[in-house]
C-alpha cells in the first residue's frame, strides 16, 4: 500500500518529509508503515532512522514499535546516502540492458556477487560500483541494489536496481513470485520423463553446514519445474523453471532426483567425471570446470513503467562446447 508524502530538499542535503496517517493505517507499527510508504524505506532502515531520532511522531521521538492513530503526523529527515567502503573496479561487465532505474547484466561464471571475507574484491558489486557512477543510494548506502543472486559458478542474467524505489519494487516481485526465470542445465543420467516438478522443501543440511538439503526438519517451500531438451547418452540437457528462489535450489533438487548437475563440486558425483568408458567424452566433461548451470532468461515488470520485459543471456562458451562434445559422441 502506498502513502503520499510531502518531500522537500536542496541538492546534496537531507530530505525532509511529512506524512499524515489515514484511518486505514490505524494500529500499524510506525516502522511497518514507513516501509509501505512512498519513502521507499526497508523496515530495517526505517527502524534505524527512528532509533537515530531522524523520524518523529507528532513532533516527538518514538520507538520503532510505536502504534499509529488516525490523524498522527510522521515527520523527519532522510540523510544523504553514506558511502559504501568498497572499491569500484573496472571489471568487464556484459550489460544486457540499462536505464536510470535498473541494470541487467550477464554474470560470468567464477564471479561472486557480493564481497565477503574470502572474496573482498573482483565481485559483481565492485564492477557495478565502477560502472554506475551516479547511484543515488539504496537503504541509506550508496550501492547497487542486489535483489537476487546467482552462485559463484553459475552464469547468466541478473537484474540490479539503481535506486530505492526500483529496489523495493523488484524485491516485491521476487517475493511475490511474479518473476519468470528460465535456466539451462546439463545433468548426470538419462532423465526418462519428458518433464516434471520437484516439490521438496529445502533447508540447511543436518550435518554439512555448507550444503542445503531436502532432508531437513526446517525446510522452506521449494518448487522446481523442468523439461528435457535433449538426451545425450549418459547426460541430459534440461530447461528449468524455478518457482521459488531458495539457496542452491536447482542444484539440490536435481541431486535429489538422482541427476546432479554436471561439474557440481558440492552436490555432484565426485570421482565420476562422465560415468562412461569413452576417454574423449571423459576429457570433454572434465573441461567443464564448474556446475553446468546457466540463468538463460529473466522476465519481470519494469520497476518504473510496469511494462513486462524479458532479458536473455546467451549460453556461455564452456557449456556450448560441452554440449557439442556430448552431441558428437551420442
Amino acid at each position: 500500500m502506498d502513502h503520499s508524502a510531502i518531500l522537500s530538499s536542496k541538492k546534496g542535503e537531507e530530505k525532509s518529509f511529512s506524512i499524515s496517517v489515514a484511518a486505514r493505517d490505524q494500529g500499524k507499527r510506525i516502522d511497518r508503515f514507513l516501509s509501505e510508504s512512498a519513502l521507499h524505506l526497508s523496515r530495517s532502515h526505517a527502524k534505524h532512522l527512528i532509533e537515530q531520532k531522524k523520524i518523529f511522531l507528532d513532533g516527538h521521538p518514538v520507538k520503532p514499535s510505536a502504534h499509529l492513530k488516525a490523524g498522527n503526523t510522521i515527520s523527519g529527515t532522510l540523510p544523504r546516502p553514506a558511502p559504501l567502503f568498497l572499491k569500484p573496479e573496472p571489471l568487464p561487465l556484459a550489460v544486457l540492458f540499462e536505464d536510470s532505474f535498473m541494470i541487467v547484466v550477464d554474470k560470468p561464471p567464477g564471479m561472486v556477487v557480493h564481497p565477503a571475507p574470502g572474496n573482498p574484491s573482483g565481485t559483481l558489486v565492485n564492477a557495478l560500483l565502477h560502472h554506475c557512477r551516479d547511484l543515488p543510494g539504496i537503504n541509506g548506502v550508496i550501492r547497487p541494489g542486489i535483489v537476487h543472486r546467482l552462485d559463484k559458478e553459475t552464469s547468466g542474467v541478473m537484474a540490479v536496481a539503481k535506486d530505492d524505489s526500483s529496489y523495493h519494487e523488484l524485491a516485491r516481485q521476487f517475493k511475490n513470485r511474479t518473476v519468470d526465470k528460465v535456466y539451462l542445465a546439463v545433468a548426470h543420467g538419462h532423465v526418462k520423463q519428458a518433464e516434471g516438478l520437484v516439490d521438496a522443501p529445502i533447508g540447511r543440511h543436518p550435518d554439512q553446514r555448507k550444503k542445503m538439503s531436502t532432508k531437513t526438519r526446517k525446510g522452506r517451500t521449494a518448487l522446481t519445474r523442468w523439461k528435457v531438451l535433449e538426451r545425450l547418452g549418459p547426460f541430459t540437457f534440461l530447461e528449468i523453471y524455478p518457482q521459488t528462489g531458495r539457496t542452491h535450489q536447482i542444484r539440490v533438487h536435481l541431486s535429489s532426483m538422482g541427476n546432479p548437475l554436471l561439474g557440481d563440486p558440492l552436490y555432484g558425483r565426485k570421482g565420476k567425471s562422465a560415468t562412461t568408458d569413452d576417454p574423449v567424452l571423459r576429457a570433454c566433461v572434465k573441461r567443464m570446470n564448474r556446475q553446468a548451470l546457466h540463468a538463460h532468461k529473466l522476465a519481470l515488470n519494469h520497476p518504473r513503467t510496469g511494462e513486462r520485459v524479458q532479458f536473455v543471456a546467451p549460453i556461455p562458451q564452456d557449456m556450448e562446447e560441452t554440449l557439442e562434445c556430448l552431441r558428437s559422441r551420442r
